[in-house]
């Protein structure tokens, strides 16, 4: 079979052409620590980051139920750490969680309703530096997550472009989030 040669040019064309900016990449930078659950314990290890910080705190979560997850949030505040959260507006509007603790210790909790599933399950904290970490993976912050279910994290460390850039796109979220004062909360 004889190609034409425009055919052969797009083709090459192509193979050479620059990707569309569909992404971002960042040269690799810090540390990368990796816990599996059930096996590891990736909300000790959450826990632990969360105690770390010195500034800011912004989580990103689709369900939370966590109750060490939140206490660390809630210890962190009050040593001044800034801690602001989003949340899944359709997991979190009933049932059990843990956003009334949040809400009743003074931390600013936002919902998204833009979404079918606000699926992000994010962790960034002192994005600018020093300690700059982004924790993010399958993990949900659930009971389920540490102990029943087959999970992951990623803590990444060191790497204040990329902490940097998650918070960036943690800030779009929350302007288009709403705020919310106290569950249950209705649209």
């Amino acid at each position: 079979m004889r190609r034409r040669p425009e055919r052969l040019l797009a083709l090459a064309l192509a193979c050479t052409a620059p990707l569309a900016a569909a992404s971002t990449v960042l040269p690799a930078q810090g540390s990368v620590e990796v816990a599996f659950a059930p096996a590891d314990d990736p909300e000790a290890v959450l826990v632990g980051v969360i105690g770390a910080a010195r500034r800011s705190i912004q989580v990103h979560a689709y369900i939370f139920t966590s109750r060490p997850l939140a206490a660390a949030l809630v210890d962190a505040h009050r040593r001044g750490v800034t801690v602001e959260v989003l949340a899944d507006a359709g997991m979190h509007q009933r049932g059990r969680n843990t956003l009334p603790t949040l809400l009743e210790a003074g931390i600013a909790v936002a919902l998204e309703t833009d979404y079918a599933a606000a699926h992000n399950k994010v962790l960034i904290v002192d994005a600018d530096g020093p300690g700059c970490t982004v924790v993010t993976g399958s993990y949900n912050f659930t009971w389920s997550a540490a102990k029943r279910n087959a999970e992951n994290i990623l803590v990444l460390r060191e790497h204040c472009a990329l902490a940097q850039l998650y918070r960036h796109n943690w800030q779009q979220h929350r302007a288009k989030a709403t705020a919310v004062q106290r569950l249950p909360w209705n649209p």
